[in-house]
Parts: structure tokens; sequence; C-alpha cells
């Protein structure tokens, strides 16, 4: 049996493919992974079979960011146009294509998947893109808003409407190509009527509803041996335990000082700092020696050993956080990223900055926050709640799915 996974997307979306691909292979399934080639280095590490597809993830953003009004119709359509093209030499010899990430990608996997009689099934790294009468969709910046009284059930149901009327017509003129009839719902013949969602049912439960019904695997998660490199170690080592702070995939345009307010507020309380440069090329601010930047890094070797982790809130790094038993800050800055610093928060084993841009006082008052005792010990008990199996769970259920 061989399985195709695809997505289009950052980190957060890519490493979980990688568990993914390697629980089926180690389940004596053979898996193969199409996306950009941004992270052929983790898949490398994982032994799984990589076709790249396109330009990086973060040429392909900062493409997107430089324009002042971009359209997301066009955009979506060179997306699909990238992944039509490398799917189907991709989904050779498969049995079955599991997709997930940014919408107009998956379309092309469930058409390639539909054109080939293959298996095929969608997944969710977050419980508030699938639909729900508990939360809205999100809203299309280029569309008018619902009126105010619309019930979350009628916002999905337009939000059917204008998914369609965005990606249709790229989606059926390369359907036609394939010899497949037009999508008319193409929302959900992508999503399916039993998408499955990849997050942890404590960090990130799914609330029953009419509108979807969810299969929860629990969150991928790639483990991850490689020790930290000893210059780093010695930092670690020389004093009380630091903070880390990183943005991940985060260009943080609007948020041009984000590493002075980071540095300033971990300093104002007594504390070093080890500062990822992520897609935002945060550097240190002086000759300070209190402060040791970092490029990639194992963050399961890394955050058990920090006094707090202040980040973005991405999925993948809110889950790896979480994991590690270390308080958490999130300054949330787009998409789903309110969402975990609300479940964090929610949780008692973090902080929820209010809005993208903090300042060194709302910062430093948050860390305060993050950095009591009362926190890292919930921290420490959320910890132990959530599953490391997930992988596992989805490729066993995912080989059963194709063989039954």
């Amino acid at each position: 049996m061989r399985v195709l996974l695809s997505t289009f997307g950052s980190r957060g979306d890519a490493e979980p493919l990688a568990a993914l691909a390697a629980a089926l292979q180690a389940q004596g399934a053979q898996a193969r992974v199409c996306t950009a080639p941004d992270f052929a280095p983790r898949f490398e590490q994982a032994g799984v079979e990589l076709f790249p597809v396109g330009p990086t993830v973060r040429d392909w953003i900062r493409e997107v960011m430089a324009d002042p009004k971009p359209n997301i119709r066009e955009r979506g359509a060179q997306v699909m146009d990238m992944y039509f093209d490398a799917l189907p030499r991709a989904a050779e010899g498969c049995d079955a294509i599991l997709a997930t990430g940014l919408f107009p990608s998956t379309v092309a996997a469930q058409s390639v998947a539909e054109r080939y009689g293959l298996r095929y099934v969608y997944a969710g790294y977050c419980p508030i893109y699938l639909p729900s009468a508990h939360h809205r969709p999100f809203q299309f910046p280029d569309r008018p808003p619902p009126p105010d009284s619309a019930d979350n059930r009628e916002r999905w149901a337009l939000n059917t409407t204008i998914m369609q009327d965005v990606f249709g017509d790229a989606a059926n003129r390369h359907r036609a190509a394939l010899g497949l009839p037009p999508a008319d719902r193409l929302r959900d013949r992508v999503f399916t009527d039993r998408p499955w969602l990849a997050s942890d049912p404590v960090l990130s439960p799914w609330a029953p509803t009419s509108l979807c019904e969810v299969e929860q695997t629990g969150a991928w998660i790639l483990p991850d041996d490689r020790p930290l490199a000893p210059d780093l170690r010695d930092f670690i080592e020389a004093g009380d335990a630091p903070v880390y702070v990183g943005f991940g995939s985060m260009g943080l345009h609007a948020w041009s000082d984000a590493a002075r307010v980071a540095i300033d507020a971990a300093r104002g309380l007594g504390r070093r700092i080890v500062l990822s440069g992520g897609w935002a090329g945060l550097a240190p601010v002086d000759a300070g020696e209190d402060c040791f930047a970092v490029g990639e890094v194992n963050q399961q070797a890394l955050f058990p050993r920090m006094a707090a982790i202040v980040h973005h809130g991405g999925a993948g790094t809110t889950t790896a956080a979480t994991r590690s038993g270390t308080p958490q800050v999130i300054v949330p800055q787009i998409a789903d990223q309110p969402y975990w610093a609300g479940r964090v928060a929610d949780l008692g084993m973090g902080v929820a900055h209010a809005g993208p841009i903090a300042s060194v006082e709302s910062l430093g008052e948050a860390l305060a926050a993050a950095l009591r005792p009362e926190t890292r010990a919930r921290a420490r008990v959320v910890a132990e709640m959530v599953r490391g199996d997930g992988a596992a769970v989805a490729a066993k259920r995912l080989i059963n799915s194709v063989n039954n």
C-alpha cells in the first residue's frame, strides 16, 4: 500500500505530514509527500520521499505580501495550477491521498484522487476551519460580511457559496482537463462528509455539531532526537532558565520592533533570552551576553528547558510548547492563532496577549503572569494530558480504510 500526503503551507502544515508518513511506514505502508521544497531536510530526516512542488512557501508569501491588494481568486488559481500539475505524477502507484493545508492545494488533491479512483481524506489541524454551529467561518476580506443577525449555520452556508465563487472556476477548468464533471459545492466536496481533525482533544477539543462529523486523531508529532548545539546548551546551563522568543513563519511586517520589545520585556524581569530568527529575521539588538540567537532548532529538546515560551500561536508551536510543560505567552498574528492563544489561556497554562503588536509593558505583564509558579504547575499538568500517538492512530485508520 502506498499513500500520497499533500499540503501547501508553512512548517506547521508540512511537519505533521512527515510524522504521519513515518507512522505509515512504521506500520508497513509506503508514503510520499507532495509539498513546497522549504522543508526537505525534515522529510529527509524522517526517511520520507518528497515530491517538491512550486517555489518555496516563503518566497510565495513574500510575493503575496508585497502586493498591496492581493487577488485571492488569482492567488488560489496559481496554487491550483502548481498542484494539478504535480499531483498526478506524485500519485502514480498510490492507493490513497490525504490532503491538508491551503484550500486550493486540497482542491487539486481531491480532484486527482477522484480521477484515479483513490481513497481520499481531508484533514485539518484546527477545529475552527471546519463547519460548526459553535463558531463562524473566516470572513473573506473582499466580500461583504453577512448581517449581524445571521447565526453560525447561516454564515457557513454563505461560506459554501463564497468558496465556490472564489475557487470554482479555476477548479472546474482543471477538473474538465482531467475528464471530471464540474463541482458545484466545492468546499463540501473537498472537506468530505467526515473530515479528520489532527489536533489533540485536550488542547483542541471538537464540539459535536450537525454541520460536520469529524474524526479526531490527535496531533501528528514527528519525534525529534537532534541534540541542541553545544554553544546553545552551554548558554542555557550558564544561568537560570531563559525565555524563548520566536514567531515562526510570521513576517511581523506591522511589528518592526518585535525583537527589541521582547528582549526588553524579558530583561525587565531579569530573564535571559533565546531568540529565534524565523521568517521575521529577529536578531539581537545589542551585544548583551544575555541573548542567544538561534535558527532552526529542535523545539522538543529546547522548550522543556525554557522558563517561558513567547510565540505566535501556530498549531505546531502551540502543541510543542504544550507538550513541553512550559508556560506560554502567545502574541497571535493571523488566522487560527487567536484560537490557540485562547485555548492556552483557558487551560491556565499561559497568557493570550491582546492583539498582534506588543509593547514592552504589555508583553512584560503577560510574561510575568506566565512565569508565576501556579502557571508553570498548570502547564505541567496539561502536558501530562496531551497525547503523543496521533500520527500512529491516523496511520492505522488510513491503512484500514483502504484495505477494508
